[in-house]
């Protein structure tokens, strides 16, 4: 049908033509953009898509940028604890060196002194210049703020990781379930003689007798009293005289016992009095001797010399507690101003004070000694207890011998004894005799414990302790040799014992135990601490601010960010249980002059926790912030290829298509015009 108004293959031209033209434009603009999607009609569910992952690329990119500037900081704050590593080092040294007392000098050692104040100087420097943009990263400021302070049982604490999340606070609840024990090993009493209550007698040689005078039986008691003798003097005249030897121990006595000068009746030169009474008169005057019994004077009669019973127990001094803790004790006589007794726990000598010239009796002189002060006060209750021949007397111008306790409290080997005690810190050889004492070989034990990290405890059964709490502290016990009859090696309950961890919960988690100390490691929480020594006590602190923060992934949450703690290191905070740093300085307590061992622990401690801090930060630099890196790296390009599968154009695509429109165009445009001839074919068919 052939149309002038209507060219229906023109119109089907232009359609094709339009259609064409749009191709032709959609692949110019993907060509000159690079893009697949420039407008959300080219996919509106590829835009979304695209513009999606373009929105994680950006967080992943920023979160690059932020794992490399913790890097940096981390990196920065490293530097400087190299140095105060470096610094803690030379003043370890110049303490180890100042030990050496006997070779230096005190000018030497007081040079060593101002080099450990100027290195003190140097750390505390650090502390507050180490900054990185103006913000101080050792000073403490980028440390967890917590309450744990206030809690008596925690003895350190250092918190390394906690993510504090919206409420920007962390409850921590501790529950201990066994506590950290040391390692023992206990001898038994029955390894040692039993205990009694020491005791020493002194002034055993009194001699006692009974001389009839005139019919009267006197009762002589003296010190070093042997034998008596009867001097019949028919020239004798007055009371009679009585004379002790003390080098014989002889007792003379002297006096008309006939009663007169040819022995046939008495003399008118003899006093009448000379009888029983003026004998114990006599007899009562000389130092040391007591006499009784005589009850009137009368004429004297005939005497014979009497049996002496001598070594009477004098003075008996006893200990009033049961044990070697008065073992070799010295009892000691002096005469002074007035009566005193007192003992002197350290030397262990019970001196007796006697007035001089002046007589005691027995149930005096048992009050005095009943009631000795303890070096120099009262004590609680009486050391010690005293009982003495009855009717005896005692002269502080009459010399008794000084006598001691030896073992007889008991307590002691009863054989030689050869051991070793081995602990964590080394092993000790022991070489002991027959009668040494419990406490004895605790002070020898204690002495090195240093070096053995083994202890010893007398108190009630021998026993020998780890200095050291959990699985790694050691106590073993290794008899070489005992001598016939001891029974040491048979009473220790083992012979080789290890301690025990701590077992705890933080939060529900169960926490790995070292000793005394304790530590998790959680996606929310990271801490170490250590609690006083053998502690079994719960408690609960919360973490309630600080820390230095760091995004480390594309979403602002707390799952992709590490909040890692940077305790102070200035020398007021490093430190530990033997001490904190500042105290080595002039003047403290631990400085060289003052306590050289407490300062070599002082530093080992500082040094561990210095070296400590450095290997946790280089630890969260290498394992958390470069491996976030890497991955994040990863994550990046993954996404951007994901995102170019999207949006990016294919250019040979496009091309191809680029030319098919171009074709196709041109290829309308002739149709078009040839289209636009038809109505003209009318005219033919008018003509």
């Amino acid at each position: 049908m052939t149309r002038i108004n209507t060219n229906v293959s023109s119109l089907v031209a232009q359609n094709r033509l339009q259609s064409s033209n749009n191709d032709l434009q959609q692949s110019l603009t993907r060509l000159s953009t690079g893009l697949r999607i420039n407008t959300g009609s080219d996919d509106p569910a590829g835009l979304l898509a695209s513009e999606a992952l373009r929105g994680e690329i950006t967080g992943l990119t920023k979160s690059i940028s932020n794992t490399q500037r913790a890097s940096q900081i981390i990196s920065t704050a490293d530097s400087a604890l190299g140095q105060v590593s470096n610094l803690l080092n030379d003043v370890r040294g110049l303490v180890v060196e100042a030990a050496n007392s006997g070779a230096l000098s005190k000018e030497e050692i007081a040079a060593n002194q101002l080099q450990i104040d100027s290195s003190l100087e140097a750390i505390n420097r650090i502390a507050q210049t180490t900054t990185f943009q103006g913000r101080k990263l050792l000073d403490g400021s980028q440390d967890f703020v917590s309450t744990a302070s206030g809690v008596g049982s925690i003895s350190d604490i250092s918190i390394d990781q906690a993510n504090l999340g919206k409420t920007g606070k962390i409850d921590v609840e501790v529950v201990i379930s066994a506590a950290a024990e040391q390692a023992e090993v206990t001898a038994a009493d029955s390894g040692f003689t039993t205990a009694a209550q020491a005791s020493a007698t002194a002034a055993e040689n009194f001699g006692t007798a009974t001389q009839t005078i005139n019919g009267e039986d006197i009762d002589i008691i003296g010190q070093g009293l042997e034998d008596i003798v009867i001097v019949d003097d028919k020239f004798a005249t007055g009371p009679g005289v009585a004379e002790f030897d003390a080098d014989t121990g002889t007792l003379t006595i002297t006096g008309n016992f006939t009663g007169d000068s040819a022995n046939t009746g008495p003399p008118a030169e003899v006093d009448a009095d000379a009888s029983a009474t003026t004998i114990q008169t006599a007899i009562d005057n000389i130092d040391g001797f007591t006499a009784s019994g005589a009850t009137a004077a009368g004429t004297p009669a005939a005497a014979t010399a009497a049996a002496v019973t001598a070594d009477q127990t004098g003075l008996t001094v006893t200990a009033t507690a049961e044990g070697s803790e008065y073992n070799n004790v010295t009892i000691q006589f002096a005469s002074g101003a007035a009566t005193a007794a007192d003992y002197d726990s350290e030397q262990k000598i019970l001196t007796v004070t006697l007035e001089e010239g002046a007589e005691i009796s027995a149930a005096d002189l048992e009050t005095l000694i009943n009631g000795a002060t303890v070096d120099g006060e009262a004590p609680a209750e009486a050391a010690f207890s005293a009982s003495a021949l009855a009717d005896s007397e005692f002269n502080g111008s009459t010399a008794i011998d000084s006598v001691s306790t030896g073992n007889t409290g008991g307590e002691v080997l009863n054989a030689d004894l050869v051991f070793q005690l081995s602990g964590s810190g080394g092993a000790e050889t022991f070489n002991f005799g027959a009668g040494t004492s419990k406490d004895q070989i605790a002070a020898a034990v204690n002495l090195v414990s240093d070096s053995t990290g083994v202890t010893a405890d007398a108190t009630s059964a021998l026993s020998f302790s780890s200095s050291d709490y959990g699985s790694e502290a050691l106590v073993d016990v290794d008899v070489i040799s005992e001598g016939a009859g001891g029974t040491f090696k048979g009473s220790l309950d083992n012979t080789r014992a290890t301690g025990a961890d701590i077992v705890a919960t933080v939060n529900g988690v169960e926490a790995n135990g070292s000793g005394n100390g304790l530590s998790i490691n959680t996606s929310s929480l990271d801490l170490n601490l250590t609690v006083d020594d053998g502690s079994s006590t719960n408690f609960s602190f919360s973490i309630t601010g600080g820390g230095a923060t760091f995004q480390l992934g594309p979403d602002v949450t707390s799952t992709q960010q590490a909040s890692l703690g940077i305790g102070s290191v200035s020398t007021g905070q490093l430190g530990g249980a033997s001490g904190r740093l500042y105290e080595l300085g002039s003047g403290q307590a631990k400085s060289l002059t003052n306590d050289v061992e407490g300062a070599a622990k002082v530093i080992d401690e500082v040094i561990g926790k210095v070296v400590g801090l450095r290997g946790r930060l280089g630890s969260f630099q290498s394992t958390t912030l470069e491996s976030n890196l890497v991955s994040l790296n990863e994550t990046k390009a993954n996404l951007q290829e994901a995102e170019s599968s999207i949006r990016d154009a294919d250019f040979a695509q496009e091309s191809a298509n680029l030319t098919r429109a171009q074709i196709l165009v041109q290829s309308g445009t002739n149709v078009l015009s040839l289209a636009n001839q038809n109505p003209r074919n009318v005219l033919s068919l008018l003509g």
